[in-house]
């Protein structure tokens, strides 16, 4: 259900964005001029694709709330620090032990004549 909602949500999303393109500009957005007339017009009448635009948004904002509801159902009431203090904590041994060293993680001494290198033997 989350799935087809999200989807339907993203196309919502993308048919928004086009339509929002298509639309002429009404001016004085950014200074700039998008069509003559002056201060003497009045607005003119719902256009088709402003009547789309506004279908298109009360349709997502509806998903957007269906998404926001569905995620809080699943949510179960417990936050993540809940999940987190409820977890065993796994114990750490007091000192590494690489293998094959038998625990010792100190240089070979000086007067130690074993070569540095392992052997292919």
């Amino acid at each position: 259900m989350e799935n087809v909602v999200l989807t339907v949500h993203l196309l919502l999303a993308l048919a928004l964005i086009g339509v929002v393109l298509l639309q002429r500009s009404e001016g004085g957005g950014l200074g700039m001029g998008g069509g003559g007339g002056g201060a003497m017009t009045g607005r003119a009448a719902a256009t088709a694709l402003g009547k789309v635009t506004w279908i298109l948004a009360i349709a997502f904002i509806i998903t957007s709330l269906t998404l926001t509801v569905l995620a809080a159902q699943k949510a179960g009431g417990s936050s993540v620090l809940d999940r987190i203090t409820d977890a065993p904590l796994r114990e750490e041994p007091a000192d590494p032990v690489l293998p094959g060293t038998g625990g010792d993680l100190l240089p070979p001494s000086a007067d130690d004549t074993a070569p540095l290198t392992p052997t292919a033997d």
